[in-house]
């Protein structure tokens, strides 16, 4: 399932996208289908196991998705039986960022063998381990706002998955199981900012600086990320490819990782690391700027692409 968000009428709302490009609202739809079995409460049962927002629903696990699945079929076979609308062109709707309030959101630095290479680092012994927050995140409908801060602006391909259910030290051979699905993130990134310290947060995380989307791919229609094309382009240039079997740590070894440093819960989000080709490892340099077009697409799951906006000259 392509789980989405998405805003209409001025609320944000759960949905899926179907195959004929149209968005399905979950939680009205499986309401519709509580009222045509002649249920009581369907309103506050529907926001308990499919509510409006993906990460209650990704709290409610594998019953909440069977639950979905239903109401997707229903609201498809009959869209006029209730009083909200079921089904919305997807032009209709605009795409947010499928989740927006991740309790933690972990990223992994050099976890591609020819990113750290050409970043002049050592293989490490452990994952690296930095935070973005949620101020960070954007849709894949929003700019990337450009401050003057830096010209420095840097670009991120990255595949990240979602957290299903509570995780602590759990074993790799079971890390899959605590993954409710992937999705793409551009770790934009200050370069200068970030590097002007041994710490590389105050450059990853400026504001708009973790688009992240179209939706997460859930992890019953996708259940195994390794051997994944990844590919970014910048004003249709190819400047990153590569495959999440080059990863130094799978999202098996960073599940379990990470779960025996916190507890995990459902909806953090994890970003697997970028590979080689970052702007500001080429000769000469390349950096984002005020009009440009960045885009990544990973296989199984979609594309990612937003424009570069200054400030300046935001709407």
């Amino acid at each position: 399932m392509k789980l989405i968000t998405f805003k209409t009428n001025g609320y944000s709302r759960l949905g899926t996208l179907t195959e004929k490009n149209e968005v399905v609202d979950l939680n009205y739809a499986f309401q519709a289908l509580l009222q045509s079995k002649g249920k009581f409460r369907s309103e506050t049962i529907a926001e308990a196991y499919v509510p409006s927002d993906a990460k209650g629903f990704i709290e409610g696990g594998e019953e909440s998705l069977n639950y979905a699945k239903e109401a997707i079929d229903f609201a498809q076979a009959k869209p006029d039986v209730f009083n909200h609308q079921l089904i919305y062109k997807k032009e209709d709707v605009k795409i947010e960022a499928p989740i927006q309030n991740p309790g933690k959101m972990f990223c992994v630095g050099h976890n591609y063998e020819e990113h750290i290479k050409e970043m002049g680092r050592d293989l490490p012994e452990n994952p690296v381990v930095f935070a973005k927050f949620d101020n960070t995140i954007v849709g894949p409908e929003d700019d990337i706002v450009h401050y003057p801060i830096s010209d420095k602006l840097d670009y991120e391909a990255e595949l990240a998955f979602v957290i299903g259910k509570e995780a602590k030290n759990v074993s790799e051979a079971d890390a899959l199981n605590y993954v409710a699905g992937y999705t793409i993130v551009n770790d934009v990134t200050y370069r200068d900012i970030q590097q002007r310290t041994l710490q590389w947060l105050q450059g990853k995380t400026v504001d708009g600086t973790a688009p992240m989307g179209p939706w997460i791919m859930t992890s019953d229609e996708l259940q195994d990320p390794d051997g994944l094309e990844l590919v970014l382009t910048l004003n249709g240039e190819e400047m990153q490819r590569s495959n999440t079997s080059n990863h130094v740590f799978t999202v098996q070894k960073l599940v379990a990782f990470l779960s025996g440093l916190a507890t995990l819960k459902p909806g953090d989000i994890v970003l697997t690391g970028t590979p080689g080709g970052v702007g500001s490892a080429r000769d000469p340099q390349v950096f984002m700027k005020d009009g440009d077009v960045v885009k990544i697409e990973i296989d199984k799951i979609g594309a990612l692409e937003n424009k570069v906006v200054a400030e300046n000259k935001q709407k």
